[in-house]
């Protein structure tokens, strides 16, 4: 079987942000972790470009994916660079380097503290790794049929599922 849309896979990868000097910095691991990455294929759980490069990879494959920022975190706007008043936060502790999630107008987004100056808090809303190359290793570990249950909720539903809340267990 390889992996297509409607199939959950599961498997472990490290990712390295591509330095300008042509290094390489470990980011994340999950076999440290033993904790492999399991997402429903087609269905925007994980990046676009990481995606495209796993369509049609049996299970076993081994593979280097190397994204450029557009097909990762996207490329760094300095439009989303902004000076914002310092009641906007309420009580919420500020320091400079301290990242939060809120919701912008397209859902979720991490908000960088750049500077605090008086009233004053300069934020960066672009993802952490906006602007960076990232690379892949990927380790594909299995290739299942979705449940109609996850595909409905559009992500895989835990092991430990009582699929009796659950309105439709069937694998299509």
């Amino acid at each position: 079987m390889s992996i297509s849309a409607h199939q959950v896979v599961t498997l472990h990868y490290r990712l390295y942000d591509v330095l300008n000097d042509g290094g390489e910095q470990l980011l994340d691991d999950s076999q440290s972790r033993d904790k492999p990455l399991e997402y429903l294929h087609g269905h925007d759980n994980i990046l676009p470009g990481l995606e495209r490069a796993l369509e049609s990879q049996p299970a076993g494959a081994e593979l280097s994916v190397m994204l450029a920022p557009a097909d990762a975190y996207g490329v760094y706007n300095e439009a989303l660079v902004q000076t914002v008043s310092r009641a906007s936060f309420g009580n919420t502790p500020l320091e400079v380097g301290s990242r939060f999630q809120t919701e912008g107008e397209a859902g979720p987004q991490i908000v960088t503290v750049l500077g605090l100056d008086g009233d004053n808090v300069s934020i960066d809303t672009n993802h952490p790794l906006a602007g960076h190359t990232l690379r892949y290793q990927v380790n594909v570990l299995t290739i299942r049929e979705a449940t109609r249950a996850e595909l409905a909720k559009g992500h895989p539903l835990p092991p430990d599922t009582d699929y009796s809340k659950v309105e439709d267990r069937k694998v299509l």
